[in-house]
């Protein structure tokens, strides 16, 4: 092992996330000396399925997180060399010619949506739709923020300077520079995923979402410099003036990187709210047809991504569902709610007695189809709630486990390992299963908070401080763990993977059709 000798050398990582805005400093082994975090209200609605924050609370609460690490740390200022910023993904602010906000930013949760206009239309209609692509752009189009501003609230879209992801306004607070990282860019704008630039007049995209260029910001590779700390930003985050701001990505990609993922062969798992299963590759491929693969974290690389939009929000559903028991002993005895499931669900064998979970209690555009429900099947009367908890974490295990042959499909290259990060990462018994469903060595990496230090390996990087990612990675990103699969329990699952799991959406697609047809749930849109 290459071990370069750091020992007064720091950085710092901002991790702002959509439940908690948390400041680290870490040092050139990966370790984290002190980390600071603030829950933060992760927005508000004034209409149903509306989801909005006021960008100057979270900016202020991003400063107040700053600087309280600032004045908890003992390390000498001259011995803290960079800072980068890792965010969540597709949540836009729109500032006035001042750089003021001009309305409160638009969360990535949002759920308005745009009305079709012109495009697309003729020919361009009716291709789409041969190749069953119709829906999905349509989709996009009534996604898209930019879109709906334009349509519902003119002057403010005319008034709108600097169309930004948050990202990018907190770069622009911190250095006074409108500029954001590739990395950053994940959301319904007019991008060209493939070579990872704006898009040029009359690509698609621009077609998609008609932004004029002016309006957004430069970028930058992950690494390069994006500025330095300014007097005013200093006042309120307590970093140093001066100090360089290091270009990092978004947060699922900043995962990536923390877990020490440098090639398709090992898969990064996210246990988060939203579930994914990503890989870094150097060419661009798309696991779904026409759905991107997203900028890496390393510079000229891209993550393969494959999405369950609900994910490990599904414990909290079944916490607030079914926990009352154990919300209650957690607030007598400080024990989390989730580690009490654990035990709960220890003496239960692979399978859950028979219950099979689809996960799909938010549906995709495609994988699967908008119709789609959650289901549970195989119910007898031996059967408890704790059953069905564990048929939500095999569920889980199984569609990431589907998002992972497809995306080996795609590359053409074979899993070898899994790191596993994200909340669920914590559960013992979620870790051995998912080695045992995926049969695979499943790895968990030595911090819980690996998006973090993916931003921190980006600083480190962009500062010099290692020449390559391959040697930051090695002196910054350990294994704390390897859960090696359970060879009969390898066989259990993957019987009810392939004779049960895999048939489920077909078997029950024409029901739901039906049900969609009789309740309009998902609602069916004109």
């Amino acid at each position: 092992m290459n071990k370069y000798h750091h020992k007064k050398t720091y950085v710092i990582a901002i991790d702002v996330g959509t439940q908690s805005i948390r400041a680290a400093l870490v040092n050139m082994e990966g370790d984290f000396i002190h980390i600071e975090r603030r829950e933060i209200n992760s927005y508000f609605s004034i209409k149903p399925g509306y989801a909005e924050q006021d960008v100057n609370y979270l900016w202020e609460t991003l400063g107040e997180v700053t600087s309280k690490l600032m004045k908890k740390t003992t390390v000498p200022i001259v011995e803290i060399k960079g800072v980068s910023l890792t965010c969540q993904r597709g949540t836009v602010v729109n500032l006035d010619k001042n750089g003021e906000p001009l309305r409160p930013a638009i969360i990535w949760l949002d759920q308005r949506k745009a009305k079709l206009e012109k495009f697309p239309n003729g020919f361009i209609k009716k291709g789409l739709q041969i190749i069953n692509l119709y829906g999905s752009i349509t989709h996009a189009i009534k996604d898209g923020e930019s879109n709906w501003l334009r349509q519902n609230q003119v002057e403010i879209w005319k008034n709108t300077h600097q169309f930004l992801f948050l990202s990018g306004y907190f770069n622009y607070k911190l250095t006074n520079r409108y500029i954001d990282s590739i990395g950053n860019t994940v959301g319904y704008v007019p991008f060209n995923y493939k070579k990872q630039r704006w898009c040029k007049p009359g690509e698609f995209n621009t077609k998609l979402f008609p932004i004029s260029q002016s309006k957004l910001p430069e970028l930058v590779k992950p690494s390069e410099l994006l500025g330095h700390i300014t007097e005013e930003a200093m006042q309120i985050t307590g970093l140093p003036k001066g100090l360089p701001l290091i270009a990092a990505a978004a947060d699922k990609a900043c995962e990536v990187l923390g877990s020490g993922c440098l090639t398709p062969d090992i898969a990064c798992l996210s246990f988060g709210t939203t579930a994914t299963v990503e890989t870094v590759h150097p060419k661009y491929r798309e696991v779904i047809r026409f759905f991107p693969s997203y900028p890496s974290a390393i510079p000229n690389h891209f993550n393969t991504e494959f999405m369950v939009y609900r994910g490990y929000w599904m414990i909290n559903w079944f916490k607030n569902e079914f926990g009352h028991l154990e919300v209650e002993k957690s607030k007598e005895t400080g024990i989390p709610a989730e580690r009490q499931f654990d035990e709960m669900i220890k003496d239960i064998p692979p399978g859950s007695m028979g219950l099979t979970l689809q996960p799909y209690w938010s549906p995709g555009v495609r994988i699967p189809g908008v119709e789609a429900k959650g289901a549970i099947i195989g119910f007898g009367d031996v059967h408890t709630r704790a059953h069905i908890y564990k048929a939500i974490l095999e569920g889980l295990t199984y569609s990431l486990k589907h998002g992972a042959q497809r995306t080996e499909k795609k590359t053409k290259v074979k899993m070898k390992r899994l790191r596993v990060s994200g909340g669920g990462s914590q559960s013992e018994i979620a870790m051995q299963m998912t080695a045992d469903i995926f049969g695979l060595p499943v790895e968990k990496p030595h911090t819980f908070e690996t998006s973090a230090l993916g931003a921190a390996i980006n600083c480190a990087v962009g500062l010099k401080i290692f020449p390559d990612f391959e040697t930051a990675i090695e002196n910054m990103c350990h294994i704390e763990k390897t859960y090696e699969p359970n060879p009969e329990n390898v066989e259990i699952y993957s019987r009810l993977y392939k004779k049960v799991y895999k048939r489920l959406y077909r078997r029950l697609k024409p029901l739901y059709y039906q049900i969609r047809n009789i309740v309009n749930y998902p609602i069916i849109e004109k």
